[in-house]
This record gives C-alpha cells, structure tokens and sequence, in this order.
C-alpha cells in the first residue's frame, strides 16, 4: 500500500511539472509580446476552437459536444456550399456515424438505392458503345460480416445538413453574422457555428491560443478575439491554420487539373436509370473525354470532371455555355433540361502535412488541412472523419487533466503514418485509372509531357493564342484514336487495344473503390496503446500491412479496430436482440472498454482495472463474452465477480461453431482494453499477468502519457 502511494504522489507531481511545462512553451514562430499575454485576452475563452465547418470540422464538434466539451466552429463563408464534392462513405466512417444518433441509419435512407451506383461504366459516350463496367459490390459487403454497416454513396452538402440537423438537437446553432452582436468579454460561445468569420492571426498564449477574426459587418470590415485552449485546423485543402503557423506539405503536387461542373438533368437521370445505372461513368470519345459523377440518378444530380491545362486553357473559358455542349458531346445527344448550377477549378494533389500538431501542441490539423490526396478511392473525407475521432476522447482526457499533453501527440504519431499510406494508395488508385486511357491510345503522361513542353521549353516563346491552337491541335489527334475506324473488330489496332481493356477490368486493374484490408483493418503501430509484438498476433495480422487486397482479417492486436461480431446480451429480451461488439464502445461518452471471458483470473485483472481507472478519474466499462448458450449463467452472471461495481455487461456469442477469441486470433484467457474510439490499447492473457494491480498502473498510465 505505501509504494502505491508513492507512486501516486509522484503521478501527481508528473502531472504538475506537466502543466508547469505546457505554461512556459512558447510556439516558435511567436514574438514573446504574445507569449507574456498570458490569457489576457479581449474577446471570450473557449476550451476548443474549430475552424472550419465543413464535415470532419462538424463531425468533430458534435463528439466534443456530447462528450461536454465546449467548443464553437468558425466558417469563413457565409453559407455553406451546394458542391457536392466528396461522396463515398466507406465502411469505418459509416460505423463512427452509427455512433452519432443514428446517423448513418439516415444516410442510408437519403442516398440512392445501391443498385444505382454500384458500378462504374466506361464507354464511348453515355448512350454509345460500353467498353467495360465493374461491379464495387461483393456477397460480403450486403451480408455484413466484417462490419455492422455497408458503405454509402452521399453528396457532401447533403452529409453536411444531416449532420447540422444532429447538432441542433444538441443545442449547437448556425449564427450568421448580426452588426448587434457584439463578442462581450464573457459572452458565450459555445454551441456556435459562426459563418463569416475568416481567421486571421493565431498568437499562442500562456495557455493557448488568441485567434483574430476578420468579420464583414454590414458595409464594414471589423475584427475580433477570442482565446481557446486548442485550436483545431479543419478548414481545407488551402488551408489559412496551416499557413499561419508555417506547416509545410509533403508529397506530389500538381497532379492534374480539372473543372468541376455541378448539374442538373431529369432527362439524363432517367435514360441512365434504365439503360445503364452507375456511380462514375468513364466517357471517351473523339469530341470530349470526361468522368461524370452521378450523385443521385433519380433527382438528376451530377458532376462532370473534365481534365483542363492552363494557362493555355483558362478557367473563364468554361462558361455554362461552353459545359453544356461537351455534356452533350459526352451524352451523345443535346439535352433539353441542363441546369448549370456551379463551375469551379481545381488542382490535384498527394501530400501530407510535415507535422499535425504545432505551437505547443496547442494547433492541431485534421482532415484535408494535414492531407490531400487524389479522389480516387474516396480517401479525403474519410481519413478526415477518422481523424477527429482518433483525437476527440485524447482532447476530452486532456482538458480533464486526466491525461498528460503527450496524449495529444500521439495524434500525430497514430493518424500521419495512415495519411501516408492512404495517399500511397489513392496515387495508386489514380494510376490504375489511367490504365484505361492508356490501353486506348491516350497516355495520360504524353499529354502532360506535352503541356510540359509548351510551358518550359521553346513552346513557352510562342504566343499564347497559338499555344493553345497547338495544345488543343495535339490533343485532336490523340482523341482520333478513339474513332470508330480505330476501335472495331476489324482494325488490328482496335482489337488489341480493346482485348488489353478487357484483361484490365477482369484483372481488376481499372480503378477501385473498396479497399477493405485498410478502410477496417489500419493499424496503429505506436502510440495511445501497449505495442504488442506476441508471435500469435503477428502471424494472425495481415490486414494494414500495406497489400492493396481487399481481404480484411480481423485481429486482436493492439492499434488495430476492435472485430466486429454480433453478440447478445444477458439482459436482452429477445433472441433477436443483438449487438455488434463495436456497440459495446460508447458513443455518447469518452468510455474505455475492458473486454474479457468469465475466468478467475481474468475477472482479478478486471477488478484491478475498475480500481486503477475510478483512482484516475478513466471512464471505463467491462464488458464478459460468454461461450454460446451460457443459459445457466444468466441469472447472476458477473455479479458475485465484480461487486461492488455496476459498469459492466455480460453478453454471450450468437455463433456457435467459433468462439470470438478463435476468430481473433486469440484464446478465452485474452484480455483486450479497447479506447473510446474502438482501437485496441492492450492485449495480454490472463494467466502472464502476475501482479494485476501494477499492470493495471502501467497500461493506463502508458495509454494517457501519464
């Protein structure tokens, strides 16, 4: 008993010089006026500021809500967009969304049904000739076996008011900006998403950070401050946090540029809904190449993405006029009903940010501010839901003082070395889709060799205008070879050509859009856990491991996402009540979870765990798998075991062939801590842990960087 209160006392004094060394780092970029600011500050505190409001900033306000976080999101536009941008949801944002009031149950009930966008289409135009069409959807994926939820397909704008719908309900409000309403010192602002208000300047505090808005006040530009304990950086691919603490991006830059060209067409939604169903539909032809994005058939909806070089190629010269004739070009006929809505220019990129966390750890950057990849796979928002997941229950452990300031940098340490992967992934993925161009003729890399050439070489001293006579000169002869006189039966060429399509789509060596082996199976390799290097868990952990398969194996392994399987609980009143074990992770609040099967000596580390966690304030639950049909024990259950505690659940497997332990790759006498965002923290056995007591101190306090 006296060494554990040495240890206690000691923790306290770890966690004293702690805040004692967070109070005099100064960000390196800052004079030290800022810094002797101290807080100090004109304008109101907020633990938690967000900037940006798209849906990874949205997604992470509503955890830190729930979680009694308070926190406020500042949007520099003043309303949000209609773009639908991004659009597949893979399978792990769709179980963080299952968490989120029933979310995704929503999501699926908004998006299309699967069977409209299940494929991708390649063809001569939208009513000519297929080359080729796959089908992203697998047995697996509708039977539901490695996750409780499917994949979706949801414009963003669309995401983004289901999700402000959730915040409402949780007392968060949109506030545009009223010339009455004055920042007052004390006035409260969290729950607020203030649009409007473009972040200007961040100092860093003794404390935090003051951030400097610029706001349009009628007729007038004002600014204002405010002062927030952590500063999170979710505004974008441009993002100003980014800049104005100096990160730099790392990675391919300049991909490709395209134009994004949003609209509507009853008439095109209706002839696709009942010759040919798709998702993104590959046209090429000898008068226009585009990809078309169908984000909903039955409403009409589309994206049109056409690849475009400037400078010979100007944005301005895309006028709604200008996309209405190649729509119909791609279409294979002029339609009557096409509403242009938006047309923007973009630039495509794959980089990662040097560094997420600055200025003390004080500055964190999530979502497309620490990453931009190629949209090939769906990667950007996700890797962003993902994100403030990962870094929400370390924000709500820190601000607790709970946890130490290094739980914070194991954001860092945990989600850069997935953004890398995934941007690997997504090159690849981009790569693969070229494949289809280049097997008819239409190298991606000659066209970009040639803008090359006219941009750096004795190109760049013709005039402009004949610049572009050239470019658009070269680029009519290399879409000849997209004529029906080169692709038949009968030309030599064309049949070759047409065959090695034919290998690429069997071969699936086209683009994908699935990638389960990482969307579920990601591993940590270090960070908020206990590395565990046993020989039974490397040999069983494939999944993560950079192949791009789509098996994914669930594991046990610490980092890696907690399996999913179905089970039941004791308290259930019917044999069709079941959860998956991922519901067994709360979602309303930052809540460990210790997993265990009803041995002795497992329920002797479970009691030493509730002990360690209740002394350091750790919300943690345990939760007993018991073997299939365990009717005998449903009448006491874990009670005699456990008491005095209540926070706990007894569950049985629904599966009777295979335990839960033997599909992961472990044995009944497994032990798993499970963190509030579902990732495995620890894994041991019970019969290796000696002292329980002192294995319980060095896992938690290993996991909060105490």
């Amino acid at each position: 008993m006296l060494s554990m209160a040495i240890v206690s006392r000691l923790r306290r004094g770890d966690l004293f010089f702690s805040r004692l060394r967070r109070q005099v780092a100064v960000c390196p970029f800052t004079s030290s006026a800022a810094h002797d600011a101290g807080t100090g500050v004109s304008g109101p505190h907020l633990p938690v500021l967000i900037v940006g409001a798209g849906p990874v900033g949205l997604v992470l306000s509503m955890l830190l809500t729930k979680f009694g976080i308070k926190c406020a999101v500042l949007e520099k536009s003043l309303s949000f967009s209609r773009h639908p941008q991004a659009h597949f949801i893979n399978n792990r944002s769709m179980e963080i969304f299952r968490k989120l009031d029933g979310l995704a149950e929503e999501i699926e009930s908004s998006q299309p049904p699967v069977d409209l966008w299940r494929k991708f289409i390649y063809c001569t135009s939208l009513s000519g000739s297929i080359l080729g069409s796959v089908d992203h959807m697998q047995p697996e994926d509708f039977a539901k076996v490695n996750s409780p939820v499917c994949v979706a397909h949801l414009s963003q704008y669309k995401l983004v008011n289901l999700l402000l719908k959730k915040l409402e309900k949780l007392g968060m409000r949109v506030y545009q900006h009223d010339p009455s309403d004055d920042w007052e010192p004390n006035s409260p602002l969290e729950k607020r998403i203030l649009m409007g208000h473009e972040c200007t300047s961040i100092q860093p505090t003794n404390e935090g950070v003051i951030v400097t808005a610029r706001v349009h006040n009628g007729t007038t530009l004002e600014e204002r401050r405010l002062h927030c304990s952590i500063l999170i950086a979710s505004d974008g691919a441009r993002s100003t946090i980014r800049r104005l603490v100096g990160v730099e991006m790392k990675g391919e830059r300049g991909l490709q540029e395209l134009i994004s060209v949003h609209f509507m067409s009853m008439d095109l939604g209706k002839f696709l809904l009942k010759n040919r169903p798709g998702m993104l539909f590959f046209v090429f032809n000898q008068d226009a190449i585009g990809v078309l994005v169908a984000h909903h058939l039955e409403q009409g909806e589309f994206v049109l993405q056409i690849p475009y070089y400037p400078p010979q190629q100007n944005y301005q010269d895309f006028s709604p006029q200008v996309c209405e004739k190649i729509i119909s070009k791609l279409v294979g006929w002029a339609l009557q009903d096409v509403q242009v809505l938006d047309i923007k220019p973009w630039v495509m990129h794959a980089e990662v940010a040097e560094k997420y966390l600055t200025c003390n750890n004080r500055v964190i950057l999530v979502g497309d501010a620490a990453h931009r990849f190629p949209p090939a796979g769906g990667f950007g928002m996700n890797t962003g839901i993902q994100d403030v997941h990962n870094i929400a229950w370390k924000i709500f452990y820190f601000l607790k003082e709970i946890a130490s300031l290094s739980v914070l940098r194991t954001y860092e340490s945990e989600r850069r070395p997935i953004a890398i992967s995934n941007t690997n992934l997504s090159v690849e993925n981009f790569k693969a889709a070229m494949s289809v161009p280049s097997a008819l003729g239409l190298d991606p890399t000659v066209a970009n060799s040639v803008h090359r050439a006219i941009n750096t070489g004795l190109g760049s001293i013709i005039p402009k205008n004949m610049q572009k006579a050239v470019l658009e000169g070269i680029f009519s002869l290399g879409r000849a070879q997209l004529s029906d006189y080169v692709l038949n039966e009968k030309n030599p060429v064309g049949v070759m050509r047409l065959e090695k399509l034919k290998r690429i789509f069997a071969e699936g060596k086209s683009l994908q859009l699935q990638f389960p082996a990482h969307d579920l199976g990601f591993c940590y390799k270090e960070g908020a856990l206990v590395a565990d290097t046993s020989e039974n868990t490397q040999n069983c952990n494939r999944a993560g491991s950079g192949t791009v398969s789509r098996e994914y194996i669930p594991t046990g392994r610490p980092g890696s996402r907690l399996p999913h399987m179905h089970v039941k609980p004791f308290t259930a009143s019917s044999t069709e009540e079941t959860l998956s074990t991922l519901d067994l992770v709360s979602g309303n609040k930052p809540e460990f979870l210790l997993i265990i099967a009803p041995l002795k000596a497992s329920y002797h580390i479970a009691r030493a765990i509730l002990t360690k966690a209740e002394e350091l304030r750790v919300l943690l639950k345990v939760c007993i798998i018991w073997p299939h049909c365990s009717c005998q024990s449903r009448s006491t259950g874990s009670r005699a075991e456990l008491e005095p505690w209540k926070n706990y659940i007894d569950v049985e497997e629904c599966k009777r062939d295979r335990s839960w332990w033997d599909m992961r790759c472990l044995t009944n006498k497994g032990v798993l801590l499970v963190r509030p965002d579902e990732h495995i923290a620890w894994r041991t056995e019970s019969d290796r842990v000696a002292d329980a007591f002192s294995e319980a101190e060095q896992v938690l306090s290993r996991v909060l960087g105490l």
